[in-house]
């Protein structure tokens, strides 16, 4: 089966060794984002904005290959404080309908650059 990596300037680029996206076939993996701001190249601040940002990047290279956040079938989100579950439910509300993809939420010690979030997921190409 064909591999193909997805890149896009509206996303920040990679920031070690890995692709922002790889295609298989009809399914795209989307590399795990935190909220930098693609044109800085810095971490936004607060969790609010880094919610945001986070969900604005996946976008941004489910985008660039060709889908969109409604293809999204599974979604893993990384939090420093899971008492922060609420804020991303919330901002999910907006950027995903329904059906709503299948997801975990899991609390970490911590993330790149000192992240208070960082999200990856999966999408399945439709027919």
């Amino acid at each position: 089966m064909t591999r193909s990596t997805i890149s896009t300037p509206n996303a920040p680029a990679a920031i070690g060794t890995y692709s922002q996206a790889v295609r298989t076939g009809d399914t795209l993996y989307l590399s795990g984002q935190i909220g930098l701001d693609p044109t800085s190249g810095q971490l936004v601040e607060g969790i609010e904005s880094q919610i945001q940002r986070v969900f604005a990047n996946l976008k941004a290279v489910a985008e660039a290959a060709g889908a969109s956040l409604g293809d999204v079938v599974k979604l893993t989100v990384y939090l420093t404080d899971l008492a922060n579950f609420a804020r991303v439910n919330e901002a999910m509300s907006r950027y995903f309908t329904q059906p709503y993809p299948a997801r975990a939420v899991v609390g970490v010690a911590s993330l790149p650059r000192g992240a208070l979030i960082e999200a990856d997921a999966i999408v399945v190409f439709r027919d």
